[in-house]
C-alpha cells in the first residue's frame, strides 16, 4: 500500500490475524471506548512497512515466552487524534497528544497494544485496561498482581530491544524511533486500503 506525501512515499502494512498471527482488539471500531462512540468504519491495524517489520520481530520473541502480540491501535488519522482532543477534558488531555503537534499515530509510527495467551487466546491481565486513564497506567506502577507488572515489563523489554519506546503513562502505548522522520496524516483507512 503506497500512498505520497509531499513528494515522499508512505508504504502501509495492514497487519492481520490471518497473515501475523497477532490479534487484534481495535476499540476506536466499537463504542466500548473512552470516549463513547465508534471512530473508524473498520477494525484494521496499520504501520508504516519498517515499523510493522519491527513489530513483528516483538511478536515472535514474545511467542517463545507463550504469548502473542493483542494491537489496539496502529496509524491514526489526525482528524481522529483532533477528535479525542475536542472532546476530552483537562484531565484526560494529559493522556493524549496535542493535535498541534500530531502523534506519532499519525505518522504511521505509533502502536498501542498488550499481549494474548497463544495457548488459550485470551488477553493477559495487565495492571490497568487499555485506554484506562489514571495512576495504574502508568508504566512504573507499582500496583496490580505480580503478574500482570511481569507481563507488561516483558513487553516494555521487547519493544524497547526493537527499536520502540514507551511513554511514562501508558504502559500500552509505544512510538518507533524513526517517527521524527515521517509527516503527520490524515488519510483515512479506506484511503490506505485503497492504494493496495
Amino acid at each position: 500500500m503506497s500512498l505520497n506525501v509531499s513528494g515522499k512515499e508512505i508504504r502501509f502494512v495492514e497487519l492481520t490475524s490471518e497473515a501475523h498471527g497477532i490479534r487484534l482488539d481495535v476499540r476506536y471500531a466499537r463504542e466500548d471506548n473512552f470516549i463513547g462512540r465508534k471512530v473508524y468504519t473498520q477494525a484494521k491495524v496499520f504501520l508504516l512497512e519498517h515499523v510493522a517489520k519491527d513489530l513483528l520481530a516483538v511478536h515472535h520473541e514474545v511467542g517463545h515466552e507463550g504469548f502473542g502480540l493483542l494491537l489496539f491501535d496502529g496509524y491514526r488519522p489526525w482528524t481522529v487524534t483532533k477528535l479525542f482532543w475536542d472532546l476530552s477534558d483537562e484531565a484526560t488531555r494529559r493522556f493524549l497528544a496535542d493535535p498541534e503537534d500530531g502523534s506519532a499515530h499519525n505518522r504511521g509510527c505509533a502502536v498501542d497494544l498488550g499481549l494474548f495467551e497463544l495457548k488459550t487466546g485470551a488477553p493477559v491481565v495487565m495492571p490497568s485496561d487499555f485506554d484506562e486513564m489514571n495512576e495504574k497506567a502508568y508504566r512504573d506502577y507499582a500496583g496490580g498482581t505480580a503478574d500482570s507488572r511481569r507481563a507488561r515489563d516483558l513487553l516494555r523489554k521487547l519493544m524497547e530491544q526493537n527499536g520502540f519506546h514507551g511513554i511514562e503513562n501508558e504502559w500500552w502505548h509505544y512510538n518507533h524511533g524513526s517517527r521524527r522522520e515521517w509527516p503527520v496524516m490524515d488519510f483515512t483507512l479506506e484511503e490506505i486500503l485503497r492504494a493496495r
